[in-house]
């Protein structure tokens, strides 16, 4: 059960004050540790295997030449895509479950996700295009997905269970229209389509993960610190909030723009990875105890989880890697239902 937060309140030289939640920050700390160490343990491991303090020497400029090709070159860019895409669904993801007010608001089930994935399908079969043509093609497609699903819910339906069933019903539509893409694709470039849906992290450089670094280093503090506050006085309904002068209509767009860029920018980097962004926000709010979107705990849940599905997906099968997506897909799925049951004996479904 959540608990009434316990603020601290920092006062800097320059009149400045900040609050903040002491358990939030451990719980976002610990899981950053947690996300950066298995990188360096997945670093470290495979056909030329590296202990962690080599890893890290390395990562520093203390490596020998062959040590930094294998890790700055070869492996790092993988780890850094694993970070910073489940850093990105969990933050999405804890925007999307806040805005809603429901712990199933989460872009893989309102239709942002497909958006992306229709988005990325059309550059891919229509067009053949590379990196920075996939990526246009995810932000385009999640954002017009987006657009669609506001003007389908209306101006005063944007959160709570209007905007669930109507994503739902647009997830529906687009999962059509991606069959349909990949039935008028060539076989070569239907089967790299398929690979990018089932969500993979191999052979990703710094040219995939750059665009979502970049989104997380934009929307990150624009979120949490432009509209952090702002957004768990939403949580508390239209009306409290409008009380506390938060212009609701402004708020509710920009975070919706940014929850849905972020969903997009990391589709495109990994594929639609899926339900990172459903359990990272939930976990994350488990652990700190308390209400609110836990924007910063839930985005260092999401890194965590998602580097560690990768280690599992390299490591389950041996002389075996899955595709990150499938690791994750089982184990959302089983969290998916658990939640629902769970949901259905409170009586809220």
């Amino acid at each position: 059960m959540s608990r009434a937060p316990h603020f601290a309140v920092v006062r800097t030289p320059a009149g400045l004050s900040f609050r903040f939640r002491p358990r939030a920050l451990v719980v976002a700390a610990a899981c950053l540790a947690v996300a950066l160490g298995t990188g360096v343990l997945l670093i470290g491991s495979g056909d030329f295997p590296m202990s962690p303090a080599d890893v890290v020497a390395t990562l520093l400029g203390q490596g020998t030449p062959a040590d930094s090709l294998i890790v700055n070159e070869i492996r790092l860019p993988r780890v850094a895509a694993a970070l910073s895409v489940g850093a990105a669904l969990g933050l999405a993801g804890a925007i999307f479950q806040s805005l809603t007010r429901n712990p199933l608001g989460s872009p893989d089930i309102l239709g942002f996700t497909q958006g992306a994935a229709s988005g990325v399908l059309a550059v891919i079969v229509l067009t053949g295009g590379g990196t920075a043509a996939v990526a246009a093609g995810a932000a385009g497609g999640g954002l017009l997905t987006g657009l669609v699903v506001l003007a389908v819910a209306g101006r005063h339906g944007a959160h709570g269970q209007r905007l669930i069933l109507v994503g739902i019903g647009v997830a529906a539509i687009l999962t059509g229209v991606n069959s349909y893409l990949l039935t008028k694709a060539e076989i070569t470039e239907a089967a790299r389509a398929v690979l990018w849906l089932t969500g993979s992290l191999d052979g990703r450089d710094w040219a995939d993960t750059a665009p979502v670094l970049v989104a997380l280093a934009v929307l990150g503090p624009l979120v949490m610190v432009g509209c952090g506050r702002a957004l768990r006085m939403l949580e508390m309904g239209d009306d409290a909030a409008h009380g506390l002068g938060v212009p609701i209509e402004r708020v509710r767009l920009v975070m919706l723009g940014a929850a849905v860029l972020l969903t997009s920018l990391a589709a495109a980097a990994a594929g639609p990875v899926a339900f990172v962004a459903l359990t990272a926000p939930q976990l994350a709010r488990r652990l700190t105890r308390t209400t609110g979107p836990n924007l910063l705990p839930a985005m260092c849940m999401g890194a965590a989880l998602l580097v560690a599905a990768d280690w599992v997906a390299q490591r389950a099968f041996t002389g075996h890697q899955l595709p990150v997506g499938v690791v994750t897909g089982l184990l959302g799925g089983g969290y998916l239902v658990w939640l629902l049951v769970t949901q259905r004996k409170t009586g809220r479904i």
